[in-house]
């Protein structure tokens, strides 16, 4: 019987059960080359809601994925393993992604080519902003893709 699995798919299956055991959700998992060796990059993030992913909690997911590697063996040769969670350039394209950015600045292209900014309040259904003091709402659907703002200064909750 043939195997219907891709190496990207066996790669998956081996370090996603590490992340979540970790209580993360897995974004990504890349293998390119680099020289005579690959290199595995494993992008984790939190599975749900604002907040971020610390050093520590990287660094505790970086070992268990990197266990899991040596006990399957799915890489040929030499590896250098990354693990790193996606940063704020990520284009937010998934509703989980919309309601990790509320409390953000973001910039949301919608499906007939207007953009519209604001700080995310709230993300189901339909996307809160607030902009100089007046909210509005925008159709989740309606969204083609949004991007989350880097901003300089703190808000009132003291975050960035």
């Amino acid at each position: 019987m043939a195997n219907d699995t891709s190496p990207a798919q066996r790669l998956r299956a081996v370090v996603e059960p590490s992340v979540a055991a970790e209580g993360l959700y897995l974004e990504d998992v890349v293998v390119t080359r680099a020289g005579r060796r690959s290199v595995v990059r494993v992008v984790v993030d939190l599975a749900d809601g604002p907040g971020g992913v610390g050093s520590d909690r990287l660094a505790d997911v970086s070992r268990a994925v990197s266990a899991a590697l040596d006990a399957a063996d799915p890489v040929a040769g030499e590896y250098l393993l990354e693990v790193s969670t996606p940063g704020t350039d990520r284009p937010l394209t998934e509703p989980r992604h919309f309601r990790r950015a509320v409390r953000r600045l973001v910039r949301l292209t919608l499906r007939d080519g207007s953009t519209r900014s604001g700080r995310l309040v709230d993300a189901g259904e339909e996307l809160v902003l607030e902009a100089d003091g007046r909210r509005s709402t925008v159709p989740a659907q309606d969204v083609v893709r949004g991007k989350v703002e880097v901003e300089l200064t703190r808000d009132e909750e003291g975050e960035v």
